[in-house]
């Protein structure tokens, strides 16, 4: 595949009929790519020409949802450009003036046939089609007589414009990832481009006219589109257009994690995994759907999962940056094959893109996780929330981890594991506590590199169980027997913090067997 010979212009064209699906997201992230690795332009433009199922707020929705993650837009409805309007209900008489050159030129034709006339016509022919073969026993432009189309037109009856497709055709789309799909036009029906009803065109119509003033180079959506490639190639010949029409790119579809089949929200709400960007709330119901953003995953990461989806780099490179992924990006690489959505996949990406987070950004990023678990973060040091998250960090998926893993730096324990307190507190425990809180108190070194050592020593000469000691230790300072690294813990709480919760599990913490005063 070589380097493209004229200037890439590329678009993404959302309907705002409710939030962008993963899928958009995936569709606008390869057009991104694919502009930026080739010095091109990436177009948002807004597809709302379908007015009965427009949803308020869809809109501002996939603007913000696109910037969260990094994929900045060159032209569109907010950014402006030179072929706008970007958004087509503010297009129509763009699209009138193309719906009478068609006309005009014989390419498509006027039907004044009803909703009850169309559901007869099916209902009296299996597998109806409105095409060569039966568009002459219909009511439109070229089977009534020029006076009664006059005069329906004069009374204002509503009507539609059909593009006027000849049988006997062989149709041939070139696709950059599917090669050239070649398929009959008798199979297909003479598509409504324009609708009297509320003065707007299709999708079909509005598609083409606006890829072409607009320039686009390349036409990259879902495979979904594909069998729509065909009645575009002929609308391109029908406007004379043939020698500009766009390069063709069909994506793989994003399918269930599971079973067969296209992935849809269902399977989210099943499997428990977002199927939108940003938490999404219905204008109408109220009902609200989780988002990538809101669930903790940091934009890079759902970036690098979903460029993966799809495509690769031709070698075995995972992580990677917005930067490098333009740098490596290649239509070449796309699969034809559908790829399994596997979100587990995401929250491996989430870590390891938290791992590499600078302490300090990540502690950042913590405090308001603190806060809302009724923290005063502003009484601790920065430099100490910083050193409790590196000393957590490689346990999490999520900043909302990091709560349950680094709580104890912050809020000391009120209650004991039950399960620990059974196994590793006898009778004896309370006083080898009280023990270890004098061994502690007279240390003259309590950093973790002293203070180890000295604790081991002192549980080897008393011939306590290490296991037991050290596990009761920790449930004093943690409440649990888990967490990091022992003296780790207790370098950062400080002589005081850790013998003050020693001494107070000493006395709190009763063996199960004894009753608890």
């Amino acid at each position: 595949m070589s380097t493209p010979t004229r200037e890439v212009r590329v678009r993404f064209a959302p309907s705002p009929t409710g939030p962008l699906h993963i899928g958009g997201v995936r569709t606008a992230l390869y057009n991104y790519l694919f502009a930026r690795r080739n010095g091109g332009k990436m177009i948002l433009r807004i597809e709302d020409t379908d007015s009965q199922r427009f949803v308020p707020g869809a809109e501002d929705y996939i603007n913000e949802a696109l910037a969260w993650l990094g994929i900045e837009i060159d032209e569109g409805v907010r950014e402006g450009g030179p072929y706008g309007p970007y958004k087509q209900s503010e297009r129509r008489d763009i699209y009138r003036e193309h719906v009478k050159m068609l006309l005009d030129n014989g390419k498509a034709y006027i039907a004044f046939d009803t909703p009850a006339e169309l559901e007869a016509a099916r209902a009296a022919h299996p597998n109806f089609q409105y095409d060569a073969s039966t568009r002459g026993s219909m009511r439109n432009s070229l089977s009534l007589p020029p006076e009664e189309v006059k005069r329906l037109l004069d009374e204002g009856a509503q009507y539609v414009v059909r593009f006027r497709i000849e049988p006997g055709r062989d149709v041939a789309v070139d696709d950059l990832i599917r090669g050239r799909v070649t398929i009959k036009s008798d199979i297909l029906d003479d598509k409504v481009l324009y609708k009297s009803a509320d003065d707007l065109p299709t999708y079909h119509l509005a598609n083409i006219v606006d890829d072409h003033l607009m320039k686009v180079s390349h036409v990259i959506r879902g495979e979904e589109w594909l069998p729509s490639a065909p009645l575009h190639v002929l609308l391109y010949e029908a406007f004379g257009w043939a020698d500009t029409m766009p390069a063709f790119v069909h994506l793989p579809l994003l399918l269930k994690p599971d079973g067969k089949g296209k992935l849809s929200k269902r399977d989210g709400d099943r499997l428990g995994f977002p199927v939108f960007p940003l938490l999404w709330t219905d204008p109408k119901s109220g009902d609200t759907s989780a988002g990538y953003r809101e669930n903790g995953y940091l934009p890079e990461a759902v970036v690098n999962f979903l460029a993966l989806l799809g495509w690769n780099p031709g070698d075995d490179t995972e992580i990677m940056d917005m930067v490098t992924l333009i740098s490596k990006f290649s239509l070449e690489h796309c699969s034809k094959a559908g790829a399994k959505f596997a979100f587990d996949k995401a929250k491996w990406f989430n870590h390891t893109y938290l791992q590499a987070l600078p302490d300090d950004k990540l502690a950042d990023m913590f405090v308001p996780v603190l806060k809302a678990h009724g923290v005063d973060a502003g009484a601790f040091a920065p430099d100490y929330i910083a050193k409790a998250v590196s000393l957590v960090k490689s346990r999490i998926n999520f900043v909302n981890d990091l709560w349950d893993n680094a709580r104890f730096f912050f809020v000391a324990p009120e209650s004991y594991d039950p399960k620990a307190v059974k196994k590793r507190w006898n009778a004896q425990m309370s006083d080898i506590m009280r023990e270890l809180a004098a061994l502690l108190q007279s240390a003259p070194d309590f950093g973790s590199a002293a203070l180890e050592p000295a604790v081991m020593q002192w549980i080897a000469d008393k011939g306590y169980h290490l296991g037991n000691v050290m596990n009761a230790f920790r449930l004093t300072v943690v409440g649990e027997c888990k967490g990091p690294h022992m003296f780790d813990i207790t370098d950062l709480l400080g002589r005081d913090e850790t013998i003050r919760r020693i001494l107070r599990g000493a006395d709190t913490i009763k063996p199960v067997d004894e009753p608890a005063v």
